[in-house]
């Protein structure tokens, strides 16, 4: 796996980790136990707390993007639907996902590895560089807002970011490879708090998902 940074300047201390031999099914009494038990905690909670809800939108603003409404970080749409008892229950892989960025705040993609490749780019999105995110056909303009994307910088192609992944990158029922990437504002996030969330995403892929093979990479 190649992954590319451009953003580490503009204070993006990004966790990659990327799974192959996965399986695809409904999330399993254990996995159901413990995104039962988170959230019952954030419920009453004020998460993300404001020290971290900000330095995640002011990481999403660093390229001129404006992180509010419905183009908030996924993690605080996470943590509003947990208290609107409305937290989305998909399948096992993005049970993890979501159940690990309520856990710690922080918005993080989850994307089909066969659809990436193995070449990635950490950019801001260009201008008019836009992408569908749902499957009735709804655009994000991703000017300005940190993006991973396939592909070589002079030609990549954006398919997720903090806010809405992409169709394109979207997993399905046949799923057998993943790649995630977890945002982290280095101005809240030390390398350490970040390994451990890393660590915690692999056992559970491995646990949970059944993969046979895991990697992780900081950039």
């Amino acid at each position: 796996m190649q992954i590319l940074n451009t953003l580490v300047d503009r204070g993006l201390r990004a966790g990659v980790v990327w799974a192959s031999g996965v399986r695809v099914e409904e999330s399993n009494s254990e996995l159901q136990s413990k995104i039962s038990a988170l959230l019952e905690t954030r419920k009453v909670q004020e998460f993300p707390g404001p020290e971290l809800k900000k330095a995640v939108r002011d990481l999403l603003r660093t390229g001129g993007y404006k992180p509010a409404g419905r183009n908030k970080p996924a993690s605080e749409y996470l943590a509003a639907a947990c208290r609107n008892d409305k937290f989305p229950i998909i399948n096992n892989l993005v049970d993890i996902n979501n159940y690990l960025s309520l856990h710690s705040g922080l918005p993080i993609s989850m994307l089909d590895l066969a659809k990436t490749g193995t070449e990635l780019i950490l950019r801001f999105g260009g201008d008019g560089e836009r992408y569908v995110f749902n499957s009735v056909g709804h655009e994000i303009d991703i000017k300005g807002l940190i993006s991973i994307c396939s592909g070589a910088n002079g030609a990549s192609r954006a398919l997720g970011n903090p806010v809405k992944d992409s169709m394109a990158g979207k997993l399905t029922e046949e799923t057998e490879s993943v790649v995630a990437v977890v945002y982290a504002p280095a101005t809240a996030v030390t390398k350490t708090q970040l390994s451990e969330l890393m660590d915690s995403f692999a056992e559970m892929l491995r646990e949970l998902a059944y993969a046979q093979s895991v990697e992780i990479q900081y950039v």
